[in-house]
């Protein structure tokens, strides 16, 4: 058989995987998905989708897709046998401003996460080659050769895992991962759709958190039919225990711990167990093969961190892989692993944190992530002196807002850098399609000054006005000149 080639691989159709090469496909890079299973991810596991992640995927092109197949998340109301009641907000609710128009996390089943994400690549001309799972990886000083189980080989300048948890290339690669057991304790999580009259209101999120034999949490889900579709997540108190993930297993645990009898489960679509685990790869990056999404670090599901991480890792490594296949220096590549360790570290102890509070933690502004930034990265650089405190600095998320009736988002939306004058002139004149210049007057999200957008919606570099900004780009090896 021929050896087939490309200029990345990219293995593993999940979210993380999926975002990678659909903005790959944007930025006319050849890219190759392959996935070891015969479809996309049929479950609901990843439901939630944090305000950072929604910018990214609004600059993707699919935010209204995703937030026409979900809705926002219901008030939680908590359940001592068959009586309701304490009601809370486990989010903390925001309005939508001109900085942050999408303050609140988005419910939305991993699985229609997913092909809403296919559908995005294929519209960009990419595709997922299902059943091609791989099993063997040998890379040299120019490329990756990787063995597929369908008696394929392919042929790539560079490759990414995007192969989840039990990552088969980072197993390859011989790269472990530092972690610990969140929680010996098993979980079971599964998508049940109940009969219309199961007493448990659309409109809730039920907690029995002192069921027998552990806690039981019960999540209304927006389903594409109408149906009626519930996530169960239950918690063991026996570390013994085999969670039994059959139709009828799940149907007898809901009557045994909640409202809920045998017969209100109508259909069990998706079950799997699992312990709650935390861990964080040795590293990133192997020569030409890097690690993104749970083949570089997992989470405990507290929080809804471990998706919208990962799709944040994809996000920062697909421009880079981009711009170096179009000629940037191969060092931009170093700076994913040197970025996004720390990040994911610190979401890390988050997610562990709230998993092992012992009282409901009401989740506010550390989940949206829309503080992470780069600061101390080898990309950014700040030539201002004498900054306020809470002023915005190079490696800060860039905001939105409508400075002068411009939509900055909208302005930073695609493939290009956007140099970005806030309330000052003599911008110099750019390549218009690596680099975008904008104008705007003096806005309070800013104040005023240059500020030179990464691809990722960050700022790389920051001055007040715009002298070595030329310098910046040529060293990221962006065509900057005309």
């Amino acid at each position: 058989m021929a050896v087939a080639t490309t200029d990345v691989l990219v293995v593993g159709a999940g979210p993380t995987g999926l975002v990678l090469a659909a903005d790959l496909a944007r930025r006319g890079v050849d890219a190759l998905l392959v996935e070891r299973a015969a479809g996309l991810f049929p479950g609901s596991r990843g439901k939630g989708l944090q305000p950072r992640t929604q910018e990214v995927l609004y600059d993707l092109g699919v935010l209204d897709a995703i937030r026409a197949a979900g809705t926002e998340y219901p008030t939680m109301r908590m359940w001592e046998g068959a009586e309701p009641g304490q009601e809370w907000d486990m989010m903390e609710r925001s309005e939508p401003s001109d900085q942050v128009p999408f303050p609140d996390g988005w419910l939305i089943p991993q699985a229609r996460t997913q092909e809403v994400l296919h559908a995005r690549l294929r519209e960009l001309g990419g595709e997922v080659r299902f059943g091609a799972g791989l099993t063997g990886l040998a890379q040299d000083a120019s490329g990756v050769t990787a063995e597929l189980d369908d008696g394929s080989t392919v042929r790539a300048r560079y490759a990414v895992a995007a192969d989840g948890g039990r990552s088969t290339v980072r197993g390859l690669l011989g790269i472990g991962m530092t972690g610990e057991t969140v929680d010996a304790k098993p979980m079971l999580v599964a998508d049940v759709r109940v009969t219309d009259d199961a007493p448990v209101p659309d409109t809730h999120w039920h907690v029995w958190p002192k069921a027998p034999e552990g806690t039981v949490a019960f999540c209304p889900l927006p389903s594409p039919d109408g149906g009626r579709v519930f996530q169960l997540v239950a918690q063991y108190t026996d570390e013994s225990a085999l969670p039994d993930t059959s139709p009828a297993g799940v149907a007898k645990l809901l009557a045994s711990r909640t409202v809920l009898s045998e017969e209100h489960v109508a259909e069990v679509l998706w079950a799997s167990d699992f312990r709650a685990r935390a861990a964080l790869a040795d590293r990133f990056r192997s020569g030409r093969v890097f690690l993104a999404g749970d083949a570089a670090h997992i989470h405990s599901p507290a929080g809804g961190q471990g998706l919208n991480t990962s799709v944040q890792d994809a996000y920062n490594l697909s421009w880079k892989l981009a711009a170096v296949l179009a000629g940037a220096p191969e060092s931009l590549l170093d700076t994913y692993e040197e970025e996004r360790i720390p990040v994911a570290a610190d979401i890390l102890g988050v997610s562990t944190r709230i998993h092992r509070s012992e009282t409901p933690v009401r989740r506010g502004g550390e989940l949206r992530q829309l503080g992470i930034g780069y600061r101390e990265s080898a990309l950014t650089v700040e030539t201002r002196t004498e900054l306020s405190e809470d002023a915005l600095r190079a490696g800060d998320r860039a905001p939105d807002g409508r400075p002068g009736g411009i939509r900055l988002f909208d302005a930073f939306r695609g493939p290009h850098w956007t140099l970005l004058g806030v309330g000052t002139a003599g911008l110099p004149t750019l390549d218009g399609e690596s680099v975008r210049t904008v104008s705007v007057p003096a806005y309070e999200a800013y104040g005023t000054g240059v500020f030179l957008v990464r691809p990722d919606g960050y700022v790389g570099w920051a001055g007040d006005g715009a002298e070595g900004v030329a310098e910046y780009l040529a060293r990221a090896g962006v065509v900057a000149g005309r």
